[in-house]
């Protein structure tokens, strides 16, 4: 495909606008215009004396986390014209490219200047921000009308369409810009093992409600799965997040399922290499790399969500070893497990985050006999609508016994600062994890749309059907930029708890609006259990609630941008 031209000599393509590089520019400039006026202006209300009021933000919650889509927004097109930039320095920014970025501008504005979804039944209007007309006639300068007129206008959605029409032959559905031979070769590789192992049988486990298959955890810790970040030196391939990301998105394209599975790996991997004793390291590390250990975290209680500093399982200290007594739930993976990452209260003079610590606790695994064999430990199942491959328990502890030795760190106290060590690499796998699904939902979608004949045609062929698929494509290609750009600042060792919340704000709303819209693009099939379709729907709905809800990822970006982190 031939390059887009972007420099003031270009001429129009089609509904392709002019000069998009300038342009997308100053309308970016705009748009951090009008994000730094809602700032200010949210900080009269929540920082009268000069610090956020912890309770004049819970008291403006709508705004503040509307401010925080905003933020979303702003960066997600900052992140979609630094990858279209990165293209055109190889030659590699053609059409379809050029046109992803325009509708991602056209679409993103016009939400800023008109009002952004923050649910089905929540939109946030400039005004409840405190935003003025004269704001709004800064920000709705001429580039920004031209973008938001004509960037996703429906001639450009048709152009989109049809350069895409061969995209599901090879799966390319827009340059990814990776930048690196090895981690196209990664993406390679992982697509072609979730074509060949996992995508012809996801359904089926999910239709049986079955465990994913052994064999394939097994071919799956062989290609390193598990110890992708883990460092060399304990075993692991010491790749990046990046590396993470494109496994983790891969894997879940062909079943969430499979793509989660190496989470609960990554979770406590991160807790022991950033919290563990050398002695924790050493035993444990190399052990959840190969596979041979599979863990499974264990952290949510009835009745506290994700209100983790009010947990009330604890742990009492019996000579070399804790006693642990109370209840979890939602714990996923909990049977086939050899590990538990499991945070209790050991000080029970307390009852916020600072009692609270980390045990590496081993459990035998279980089978469909005896699913929690271990003695003082109880579990049951907890039927659910999707995201099903490895199940979910409420489990029971009366004195199950953990050594004391499995204390993360050897020091007690600590759990919750571990905990939140681990938090940006979770959120941007989980996003990676959505943007996998969003692929999935899109392509199915498409392949329908091209297979399905009404009035003697594709229903590809159809403005509102090709319309859905185009943006479709480019809100997975800003989800899947904006989570690229999470997990390079966690690579380059940068705070990104922000970052990463954004990414997963954007990429989990993505994942279920792809999912919805394929569905819709179905029609009644879709509503069949036998169509793959109905699968993807139900797992997509989970993703804006694990891993910290919507409104908390909101209230982490609100909080941290409003109160000074830039």
């Amino acid at each position: 495909m031939s390059s887009v031209r972007t420099t003031a000599s270009a001429a129009p393509s089609g509904p392709l606008l002019p000069d998009l590089l300038p342009l997308t520019g100053r309308a970016l400039d705009a748009a951090d215009g009008l994000l730094a006026a809602a700032k200010r202006r949210l900080l009269a209300d929540l920082a009268p004396g000069g610090t956020i009021d912890p309770a004049l933000l819970e008291a403006r919650q709508f705004a503040a986390h509307g401010y925080a889509w905003m933020a979303t927004y702003v960066e997600a097109l900052r992140q979609m014209r630094l990858w279209a930039e990165r293209l055109e320095l190889v030659g590699g920014l053609g059409e379809r490219e050029a046109l992803m970025l325009q509708m991602a501008f056209g679409e993103y504005l016009g939400q800023l200047a008109g009002g952004i979804a923050l649910s089905q039944v929540e939109v946030v209007r400039p005004h409840d921000l405190g935003l003025g007309d004269d704001d709004l006639h800064a920000f709705r300068r001429l580039e920004v009308a031209l973008l938001v007129r004509a960037g996703n206008s429906e001639a450009a959605r048709a152009r989109l369409a049809e350069l895409l029409q061969d995209a599901l032959d090879g799966g390319d559905f827009g340059h990814l810009a990776l930048g690196e031979e090895a981690l196209d070769m990664v993406r390679d590789q992982f697509r072609r093992f979730g074509a060949e192992r996992v995508a012809p049988f996801a359904h089926d486990w999910h239709l049986k409600d079955e465990l994913i298959p052994v064999a394939v955890v097994e071919e799956m810790a062989a290609l390193g799965v598990f110890g992708l970040t883990v460092p060399e030196g304990a075993g692991g391939l010491g790749l990046g997040k990046l590396a993470m990301c494109i496994v983790s998105e891969e894997l879940s394209r062909a079943y969430i399922g499979v793509g989660s599975l190496g989470t609960r790996s990554e979770i406590a991997a991160e807790l022991i290499r950033l919290g563990g004793t050398a002695q924790q390291k050493e035993t444990y590390l190399p052990r959840i790399a190969s596979g041979e250990i599979l863990p499974t975290a264990v952290f949510t209680e009835p009745n506290t969500g994700s209100d983790l500093g009010s947990l009330r399982t604890r742990a009492v200290r019996e000579g070399g070893v804790y006693r642990i007594y109370g209840a979890k739930t939602w714990i996923t993976h909990a049977a086939r497990t050899d590990l538990m990452t499991l945070l209790v209260r050991t000080d029970a003079k307390t009852s916020d985050y600072r009692g609270l610590s980390m045990f590496l606790a081993e459990k035998p695994r279980g089978t469909d006999e005896n699913p929690f064999p271990a003695p003082g430990m109880s579990g049951s199942e907890i039927r659910v609508l999707g995201y099903r491959g490895m199940k979910e328990y409420e489990l029971g502890f009366d004195g199950f016994a953990v050594p004391a030795e499995n204390l993360l760190g050897g020091i007690e106290g600590q759990g919750f600062k571990q905990l939140m060590a681990t938090f940006e690499s979770a959120r941007i796998q989980t996003a990676s994890r959505a943007v996998g699904v969003a692929q999935n939902a899109l392509e199915l979608g498409m392949r329908y749309a091209c297979e399905r004949q009404q009035f003697g045609k594709p229903i590809y062929a159809f403005p509102r059907v090709f319309g859905k698929l185009a943006w479709m494509a480019v809100e997975t290609m800003i989800a899947r930029q904006l989570t690229y750009f999470a997990a390079r600042e966690k690579d380059s060792e940068r705070r990104c708890d922000i970052e990463a919340g954004m990414a997963k704000l954007l990429a989990a709303r993505t994942a279920w609006a792809n999912a919805d819209n394929a569905l819709q693009i179905h029609g009644g099939n879709g509503y069949a259990l036998e169509y793959p379709i109905s699968r993807v729907i139900c797992d997509a709905r989970i993703l804006s609630i694990f891993e910290g809800a919507a409104e908390i990822q909101a209230h982490v970006i609100a909080r941290g941008l409003l109160g000074g982190r830039n």
